[in-house]
C-alpha cells in the first residue's frame, strides 16, 4: 500500500450542510449558510459573457478583481490576497506559519474548518473554550505561548453568531506580540448590525500582525463559485498569495466577483431582508421558549444538548434541513420567508413534544 501522512488516519473530514425532502416533497435547505436569493440578472450576464473565454487560464493575479476591491475599500491592491473562498486563504495562511511545533489559537467552537486545515498543516491546535457563547478573548490571550504564530477571531462567530466589541477586541489586540499574526474572520461582516462590533478594516492599517478575511460566498450570493480574499498589511498578503494554488480563483468567479461589487447596493438590499428575517425569528423562537443569543450573522443558534440529533431529525421530517454539531446544537441558517415559517413551526412542534414528556 502507498504511505500516506499518519495524521489523516485521525482527521475528520469538513461536513457539508445537508438537504433533506419530507414525505410531501418539501426541502428547505437551512444548513449551509447560502444566501436565499439567487445571482443577481448583472451577475449571471457578467458570468455567461466570461464563459465564452474558459479555454484560457485565468489571470493568475486577479488583477481585475484586486483592483476593484482595493478601490471599493480604499486600501493599497498590495494590501489583498485572494483564495477559492476565505476557507481556502484560511488554508494559505495555515501553510504561512506551519512550521512543526507552531501554536494556532481559535476559538472552540467556531470554524469547524480549523481544526481540519490545522491538522493538515502540521500546525499545533489551541482550543480556547467560548464563555457565553462568545469568544473569550482574556483566555485566549492567556493561552498565548512562544510557539504561537497565529491566532483566529471569527467575528462573528460561526456557528454562534455572537460577536466581540470594538473595545474588548483592541484590549486583547494590544495583549498580543506582534511576531504573532491575528486573523480577523469576518465572512459575515455584512450582516453585522450592532455599531459596537468593529470593522476589522478599521483596525489593521496601525497593526501590522492583523489582517482582515472575508468572502463573497455569503452576502454576495457566490458560494458555488468560490471567491475569498485577505486584506492585511503587504507582508502578511504577500505571504498568502506564496501559497494559493495557481489559478486558484477562476475565471467565471473573478467576473462574478467584479459584477458584484458594481451592483453592491443591490445586493446589501437582499441583505437587509435577511436581516429583517433574522429578527423575526429569533424573537418568534425566544416567544416559543428557546434560549437564542443575539446574531449578527445570517443564521441563529440554538444550544440543544443532547437533543440535539432529535432536534434536526425532527425538522427533517417537516423538510426542513438544519446544521447540527454533535451533542452541542444546531445552526439554522436564515432563508426566504416560507423555508423560515416551516421551520419555526417544527421548532414549536419539536418544544411542545419535549414539554409533554
Amino acid at each position: 500500500m502507498p504511505q500516506f501522512r499518519a495524521v489523516l488516519d485521525t482527521m475528520t473530514a469538513y461536513t457539508p450542510g445537508k438537504a433533506v425532502v419530507s414525505a410531501e416533497g418539501r426541502s428547505y435547505k437551512l444548513s449551509s449558510n447560502e444566501s436565499p436569493e439567487p445571482p443577481l440578472s448583472s451577475v449571471v450576464a457578467a458570468i455567461a459573457e466570461a464563459a465564452a473565454n474558459v479555454h484560457r487560464y485565468p489571470d493568475p493575479a486577479a488583477t481585475r478583481l484586486t483592483e476593484a476591491l482595493a478601490t471599493r475599500y480604499g486600501v493599497p491592491p498590495e494590501h489583498i490576497a485572494l483564495g477559492a473562498g476565505s476557507v481556502t486563504v484560511a488554508q494559505q495562511l495555515f501553510e504561512s506559519v506551519g512550521d512543526p511545533g507552531a501554536e494556532v489559537i481559535y476559538a472552540w467552537r467556531s470554524f469547524e474548518a480549523y481544526p481540519l486545515l490545522a491538522d493538515l498543516s502540521g500546525v499545533v491546535s489551541v482550543r480556547v473554550p467560548l464563555a457565553a457563547e462568545t469568544h473569550d478573548l482574556d483566555a485566549m490571550a492567556a493561552a498565548i505561548t512562544p510557539a504561537t504564530r497565529m491566532i483566529l477571531v471569527c467575528n462573528p462567530n460561526n456557528p454562534t453568531g455572537t460577536t466581540n466589541r470594538a473595545a474588548e477586541l483592541v484590549e486583547f489586540l494590544d495583549k498580543v506580540p506582534s511576531d504573532v499574526l491575528v486573523i480577523l474572520d469576518e465572512a459575515y461582516r455584512e450582516y453585522v448590525r450592532d455599531p459596537a462590533v468593529p470593522d476589522g478594516l478599521t483596525i489593521y492599517g496601525d497593526r501590522p500582525n492583523v489582517a482582515v478575511l472575508r468572502t463573497f460566498s455569503k452576502a454576495y450570493g457566490l458560494a458555488g463559485l468560490r471567491v475569498g480574499y485577505l486584506i492585511g498589511p503587504e507582508p502578511i498578503a504577500a505571504a498568502v498569495r506564496k501559497t494559493m494554488v495557481p489559478f486558484a480563483v477562476n475565471h467565471l468567479a473573478q467576473a462574478a466577483a467584479v459584477a458584484s461589487l458594481a451592483a453592491e447596493q443591490e445586493l446589501l438590499e437582499r441583505v437587509e431582508r435577511v436581516v429583517a428575517e433574522r429578527t423575526r425569528v429569533r424573537e418568534a423562537l425566544i416567544t416559543q421558549g428557546w434560549t437564542v443569543p443575539e446574531s449578527q450573522a445570517n443564521f441563529v443558534w440554538l444550544r440543544l444538548g443532547d437533543d440535539t440529533a432529535a432536534f434536526a431529525a425532527a425538522c427533517a421530517v417537516e423538510g426542513v434541513a438544519v446544521r447540527p454539531f454533535g451533542t452541542e446544537g444546531a445552526r439554522v441558517s436564515i432563508g426566504d420567508r416560507e423555508a423560515n415559517d416551516v421551520f419555526l413551526s417544527a421548532a414549536q412542534a419539536f418544544r411542545s413534544r419535549a414539554s409533554a414528556r
